[in-house]
C-alpha cells in the first residue's frame, strides 16, 4: 500500500510539471510578434517563425502531457490492480493441519481474486528468512508468514518496512513488536496447551507418567503445547512425571521410534501427550505392536492436536482420548485485512485469535467430526 501511494504521488507531480511547461510555451508565442520592428518583411518572417515555434512547443508540451497522463493512469491501474503476495509456510506434508492450511491459502490467493501469489515452504527458519528477503527484494506488496521459529525475524521486518511491504503473520506468532507487522491471524497455542492439560488433570489418575512427544523445537505450537505441561509437572512433581520428553518433529515414524524405545526399556507409562495427530498416530502404532491397550478406559491415555478427521474418528471409536483443535482456515481473515489496508483503513483488531475447541472421546459426535475435522 505504501509503495502504491508513492507511485501515485510521483505521477501527480509529473502531471503538475507538465501544466507549467504548457504555460511556458504560450509565453514564447508572444515574444516574436514585435510590432515595433521597422523592417516589415523581417517582422513577418519573425512572426512566421514564432508561430512555427509556438506550434512546435505546443505539440511537444501536448505530447509530454499525454505521456504524464498515461503514466498517471498506469500507476492508478497498479494501485487498483493485481496485489502481489509472497507466502511463506511450513511444509504442507508436515501434517494434515498444514495440508489443509496450504489448500485454504491457495484457494484464496488466486488471479481470479486479484492476487499474484508466490509460495515458498520450509521447516527451517534460516531458509524461510532467505525466502522472505528475496520476496521483499522482488517487490511483493504483502508478505504472509507462518514462521518455523519464533526468533530471528527482526532483520526481515526492518527490511519489509523500509521497502513498504506489509507483513501479516498467520498460524504462528514471532518474537517481535506489534508495530513491526500489519496483523496477526493465529491460534492461541498457550491456550491449546492449557485446555489439554486441564482435561488431562480432570481424568483423576493417581499418577501421571507421561511420554511427551514434542513438535519442531522453537515453533510457536511446540512452545505453547509444551509450556502448560511443563508448568504442571513442575507444580506437582510427586504426581506428574515426564518419562521422556523428546521432539519427534511432528513426524509419525520418529514418534513411533521414541515410544518403542520406552517400551523396550520397561519403564512404566500411562499417558501419550503428542503435540500433533501424526505423532499420536505413530505412538499408537508402537503401542499396538506391543499389544498395549489404549484409549477410553484402557491402560494408556492418548492425546493429540489438530483435529484431523481421521484422528477424530479414532476418538469416536474410543482408541484415542483427547484431541485439541488447531484451526487452519485463516485465508479469509487475511484477505479481509488486505482489503482494509488497500482502502487505507486502520486494522481494528491487530491480533485475531482463531476460535478452537478440545474434544473428549466420551463426548464427541458425528456432527463434530463432520464440522471440525480437517
Amino acid at each position: 500500500m505504501l509503495k502504491k501511494k508513492v507511485a501515485m504521488l510521483l505521477a501527480v507531480a509529473m502531471v503538475a510539471a507538465t501544466v507549467v511547461g504548457c504555460g511556458g510555451g504560450d509565453a514564447k508565442t508572444d515574444a516574436p510578434a514585435d510590432d515595433t520592428k521597422t523592417d516589415a518583411p523581417a517582422d513577418d518572417a519573425a512572426a512566421d517563425d514564432g508561430a512555427d515555434d509556438a506550434a512546435a512547443d505546443d505539440g511537444a508540451d501536448d505530447a509530454a502531457a499525454d505521456e504524464g497522463a498515461d503514466d498517471a493512469a498506469a500507476d492508478e491501474g497498479s494501485a487498483g490492480g493485481t496485489i502481489k503476495v509472497g507466502i511463506i509456510n511450513n511444509d504442507p506434508n508436515e501434517s494434515g493441519y498444514r495440508t489443509a492450511n496450504d489448500k485454504d491459502l491457495k484457494a484464496m490467493f488466486t488471479a481470479e481474486n486479484g492476487y499474484e501469489a508466490t509460495f515458498q515452504y520450509s521447516m527451517k527458519n534460516d531458509e524461510q528468512i532467505a525466502y522472505a528477503q528475496n520476496m521483499i527484494t522482488e517487490g511483493v506488496d504483502y508478505l504472509l508468514l507462518s514462521a518455523a521459529d519464533t526468533a530471528g525475524w527482526g532483520g526481515v521486518l526492518e527490511d519489509a518496512q523500509a521497502a513498504g511491504t506489509e507483513v501479516i503473520l498467520f498460524d504462528r506468532v514471532i518474537d517481535a513488536s506489534e508495530d513491526m507487522y500489519a496483523a496477526s491471524i493465529v491460534s492461541d497455542m498457550d491456550e491449546e496447551g492449557n485446555k489439554a492439560v486441564t482435561w488431562l488433570e480432570g481424568q483423576g489418575l493417581d499418577s501421571y507418567n507421561i511420554i511427551h512427544l514434542q513438535g519442531v523445537m522453537g515453533a510457536a505450537a511446540q512452545q505453547g503445547r509444551t509450556k502448560a505441561l511443563d508448568e504442571k509437572v513442575k507444580a506437582e512433581p510427586d504426581k506428574w512425571k515426564l518419562v521422556v520428553q523428546q521432539t519427534a518433529e511432528w513426524n509419525a515414524e520418529k514418534a513411533q521410534q521414541i515410544v518403542q524405545s520406552v517400551i523396550d526399556s520397561g519403564e512404566d507409562f500411562n499417558v501419550i501427550y503428542a503435540e500433533n495427530d501424526d505423532m499420536a498416530k505413530g505412538a499408537v502404532a508402537a503401542l499396538d505392536a506391543a499389544n498395549i491397550e489404549h484409549g477410553v478406559d484402557k491402560k494408556v491415555i492418548v492425546m493429540g492436536f489438530d483435529c484431523n478427521k481421521w484422528a477424530l474418528e479414532e476418538l469416536k471409536k474410543g482408541a484415542w482420548n483427547y484431541d485439541g483443535q488447531c484451526n487452519p482456515f485463516q485465508a479469509k481473515y487475511i484477505d479481509d485485512v488486505i482489503k482494509s489496508l488497500e482502502k487505507g483503513e486502520e486494522i481494528a483488531e491487530k491480533t485475531i485469535i482463531m476460535e478452537e475447541k478440545g474434544f473428549d472421546a466420551k463426548e464427541i459426535t458425528d456432527d463434530d467430526i463432520e464440522k471440525y475435522g480437517i
